[in-house]
């Protein structure tokens, strides 16, 4: 069963949840887990992507598109995930994911633009009637 962490950023901008999605893979990736990023569409897994690889100068984060390399230890995808990918999955999409309790974390980022604070509260909501441990790291930045 999946812990699920909740993490709420001192922001309205949508943005900032790539921003924080960087830094929780870099430190997810360097305490040696493979990352699952679960995008909600083309044009966010675009932005993403470009994020990653300016993210710091001196921080190289090893990804790539989940179609183009399934055994990368940071993949960015639009679908299920492949066996590979179990450790951590960071959900950028509306909604939580159908497979997701193949997963042993999952982190949820929230910002406070009202459309995905409401989504968040629907995805509260499935991982609470199915039973997950629940966790909210309040971040007085990013």
């Amino acid at each position: 069963m999946p812990q699920v962490d909740f993490y709420i950023l001192p922001s309205a901008d949508p943005a900032a949840r790539l921003d924080f999605a960087c830094k929780l893979t870099e430190k997810a990736w360097r305490l040696g887990h493979r990352i699952y990023l679960y995008c909600q569409d083309a044009a966010q897994r675009d932005a993403l992507d470009a994020r990653l690889w300016s993210y710091k100068s001196e921080a190289f984060l090893p990804h790539d598109l989940i179609e183009e390399d399934a055994d990368t230890p940071i993949a960015l995808g639009l679908d299920d995930a492949p066996g590979n990918h179990h450790d951590l999955l960071i959900n950028l999409a509306l909604a939580a994911p159908p497979f997701c309790e193949r997963f042993a974390r999952i982190a949820e980022l929230v910002v406070s633009e009202p459309a995905i604070r409401q989504a968040t509260r629907a995805s509260y909501r499935f991982y609470r009637e199915r039973g997950y441990p629940l966790q909210d790291h309040r971040l007085p930045r990013i």
